[in-house]
């Protein structure tokens, strides 16, 4: 049980270091714009509404 506790922490560690290279790969105007077209896409009704 240990050892694969550890092997399950050190999976969760390394998937959590890629994601954090991946969000600090944009610009600030490239983080601004995606949000804008979440938001813009959110306030749209769902199609077969």
């Amino acid at each position: 049980m240990g050892l694969a506790a550890f092997v399950g922490v050190a999976a969760t560690g390394v998937a959590v270091a890629r994601a954090e290279r991946r969000r600090r790969a944009y610009t600030p105007e490239e983080i601004r714009a995606r949000l804008r077209e979440r938001a813009a896409s959110a306030g749209e009704e769902p199609e077969g509404a």
